[in-house]
């Protein structure tokens, strides 16, 4: 029987990946907006695929399923912060679309991973 790795979940991949793009960019920003939005963005981002490992290492399902419901928080979090950062000119256009097309699928991604959570997992 083969055993269900971190790598192999879907929106774990997604939002480790987006987390790095995110760093990325932020990390050329100046002082006060790395200060202002960019370490808020970043540790937004970044919860998503860190909630969603927790969870995973956790060994009852119901700890497991409460941090992948705060992975979908840190998600809505991370689109307020993109919006932020694009009003305000930080990131561009096509920045912009990227991070909200990743954004855009996780909860139902993560939403998935709870109902297979709940459907195969006894306790």
């Amino acid at each position: 029987m083969a055993y269900l790795k971190i790598g192999d979940i879907t929106p774990y991949n997604r939002s480790f990946a987006l987390s790095n793009t995110v760093w990325n960019i932020v990390v050329k920003w100046d002082y006060f907006s790395k200060k202002t939005i960019g370490t808020q963005f970043v540790d937004a981002v970044d919860s998503v695929s860190a909630n969603i490992a927790e969870g995973f290492g956790r060994y009852h399902k119901k700890d497991k399923i409460k941090f992948y419901h705060y992975a979908k928080g840190s998600v809505l979090e991370s689109f307020d912060w993109s919006e932020k950062a694009y009003v305000r000119k930080l990131i561009n256009e096509k920045e912009y679309s990227h991070i909200n097309e990743n954004l855009k699928f996780l909860p139902k991604e993560i939403n998935h991973l709870i109902k297979f959570t709940n459907e195969k997992l006894d306790r």
